[in-house]
């Protein structure tokens, strides 16, 4: 019998995470483990007790054809990574690694080069988390250190020239 590697079986874990998303865009799944323990999970959907899209049955960034990565402030969803964090002690964060997971509702198909917005980015540095590992298909997967997303800055005004 063939066992699952161990960031495999963690990223279908984020992989199941997502089908509870009710983001009519993009499904995230998020995990957070440290020391071999699932922490936390998270997925996109309203904040609690408001209507997602979902139930609304549409999407403001579609309906006003914003692409990807851009205007997120007019985005019903709080984030996967986002929903992670928010349910974990910082304490438990320290060093953890992240397991991300991004599917395409309609389709149902994962969606390959996904990765954390600016804003959850942000977040993820200040949770001290080591590494954000992202699913591109069922076997394969990007590691990011977070270590680089710090050094390469992207808030920073980028050179003209």
């Amino acid at each position: 019998m063939d066992r699952r590697d161990k960031v495999n079986y963690y990223l279908d874990i984020a992989q199941t995470v997502a089908e509870r998303s009710t983001c009519l865009r993009r499904c995230y799944g998020a995990i957070l483990v440290r020391n071999d323990e699932i922490i936390s999970t998270g997925y996109n959907g309203a904040p609690r007790g408001r209507k997602n899209c979902a139930d609304l049955g549409h999407c403001t960034r579609e309906a006003m054809k914003i692409p990807s990565g851009e205007r997120y402030e007019l985005c019903r969803s709080v984030h996967a990574e986002a929903n992670c964090i928010i349910s974990a002690a910082r304490r438990d964060t320290l060093g953890g690694t992240l397991y991300l997971a991004c599917r395409d509702p309609q389709t149902g198909a994962l969606i390959p080069n996904s990765t954390s917005c600016t804003m959850c980015r942000r977040l993820i540095i200040n949770a001290g988390i080591a590494q954000v590992i992202i699913r591109d298909t069922p076997d394969d997967y990007r590691v990011v250190h977070v270590e680089d997303w710090i050094r390469e800055d992207d808030s920073l005004p980028q050179p003209c020239c």
